[in-house]
């Protein structure tokens, strides 16, 4: 009887953020606003950094990719949940899932990779501003983005492939607005153990560990700002690092939050809003809070505007 309602996927269906139809426009409307917003915001990050030479330096290179990665991150899955409410077409392949899902887990990955190099730098900063030249020159910050963008990929690939290699049963309706393992297991017709405990692994390798790294940084960061004498000091130098600390905040917050909400079936809905939020959030602040927080963007911004703007 197993093997009778076992069926050869060619394709899926996302059931979106909301069934009723009167949404999708409002949704639309939303969406799109909140992906324009978060794609002009952060190439604008990335445009100043590479045009500004005040900004050429090992925080603003990472940021640069920090953005940049913002911008890969979101577009893995909005433009496709777009065009779903654009065209009410739900379908999405099944290669397509695949490649969505793997893409996905990768940014996120990095994104975790990013932020811990990030602090990293501003421990080196901070507690050894005289050797800071030396030991973030130009080749270990090419290194440590490079180690970013990639370390995860090997395993986000199994990961993605021992989902996809499960046979599925005869729903093929994912209750999410993306291809995300969790809703994708619920339809196999086979024993997931495995997979969740790969799962398990893979948030603690690439998700708790850096969050280690970076709680080491800050500590030793922090103990660093106490010692300073001067109380200007201490404000001056807390505030090259107060807009990382809220970045990563709003990173690992509304995962921990996603990630602790209740599994009952009660909430379905309630757990693809706060996944939107999760994907597009952190991506969506991140502009505004480095360049309302970080007075050498906000110069910058003013700087190449005014020669814009002034006539030759």
């Amino acid at each position: 009887m197993m093997s009778l309602n076992r069926t050869v996927m060619t394709e899926f269906v996302l059931l979106g953020l909301s069934p009723s139809p009167d949404r999708q426009v409002v949704l639309f409307v939303a969406v799109l606003a909140i992906y324009l917003v978060t794609v002009g915001g952060n190439l604008l990050i990335i445009l100043l950094t590479l045009v500004d030479p005040a900004l050429h330096t090992s925080m603003y290179f990472f940021l640069s990719n920090l953005s940049a990665l913002e911008v890969g991150y979101t577009s893995v899955t909005i433009p496709k949940m777009l065009a779903s409410l654009l065209s009410g077409d739900k379908r999405i392949s099944f290669a397509g899932c695949a490649v969505q899902m793997c893409f996905f887990l990768c940014f996120g990955t990095t994104e975790s990779s990013f932020l811990a190099t990030m602090a990293y730098d501003r421990y080196v900063a901070i507690c050894n501003p005289l050797h800071y030249p030396v030991i973030m020159n130009k080749k270990v910050c090419v290194l440590l983005a490079a180690t970013s963008w990639t370390i995860g990929i090997p395993a986000q690939v199994v990961q993605t492939s021992l989902v996809f290699i499960l046979p599925f049963c005869s729903s093929r309706e994912i209750n999410h607005f993306y291809c995300d393992p969790a809703p994708l297991l619920m339809l196999a017709c086979a024993d997931t153990s495995m997979n969740k405990t790969l799962t398990y692994i893979m948030v603690t390798f690439f998700g708790m560990l850096p969050f280690a790294l970076i709680l080491l940084s800050y500590t030793r960061i922090i103990t660093t700002i106490l010692k300073m004498p001067s109380a200007e000091g201490k404000r001056k130098t807390f505030s090259t690092c107060s807009s990382h600390l809220i970045a990563v905040a709003l990173f690992y917050g509304s995962g921990i939050i996603l990630y602790l909400q209740p599994r009952s079936s009660e909430f379905p809905d309630g757990g693809k809003l706060l996944s939107l939020f999760y994907t597009v959030l952190p991506a969506l602040l991140n502009p505004f809070i480095y360049s309302l927080r970080n007075k050498d963007i906000q110069t910058a911004l003013k700087r190449n505007m005014w020669h814009k703007m002034t006539p030759r």
